[in-house]
């Protein structure tokens, strides 16, 4: 049976959409991983041009730095560092952005709460202030017709 399946997909090879025809004739014990790179060309290379690793950062890198708690001091910070660890000041501070941020809106939430409740007690509610709104507006047209 198998003889047949072969004998037509050589006949039909054209056909054959080109992820199939790649294929043929590979190795069932080779990974079929989509990268056609070779292992070697995976090996990191040096990424630096000059040799000296580094990057000079921005004054406003030098002050992520700082305030991630990477250097005490901004005179402590080299004249060059690493940019992985910019990057690393720079998630660091995201971090602490976005707690800050949700504890922020939690005390927003809180707040208003507290206030819609006092609100409540006055007996202050959209709907008293629209009512009290459109009555000083009848008022007013009726005091302005002659």
């Amino acid at each position: 049976m198998w003889g047949r399946a072969d004998r037509a997909v050589k006949l039909l090879g054209r056909n054959i959409p080109s992820i199939l025809r790649m294929t043929e004739g590979v190795d069932p014990k080779i990974s079929r991983r989509l990268s056609i790179k070779r292992p070697e060309d995976f090996q990191p290379k040096s990424r630096f041009a000059s040799g000296v690793p580094g990057y000079k950062p921005t004054e406003w890198e030098r002050r992520f730095l700082v305030w991630a708690g990477h250097f005490k001091r901004p005179e402590d910070i080299p004249e060059t560092v690493s940019l992985e660890t910019v990057r690393a000041a720079k998630t660091t501070l995201r971090v602490k952005c976005s707690y800050a941020m949700i504890a922020l809106t939690i005390v927003g939430c809180i707040v208003m709460v507290v206030r819609g409740k006092q609100a409540m007690k006055r007996h202050e509610s959209l709907t008293n202030i629209n009512l009290e709104k459109k009555a000083q507006l009848r008022a007013e047209s009726a005091s302005a017709k002659p």
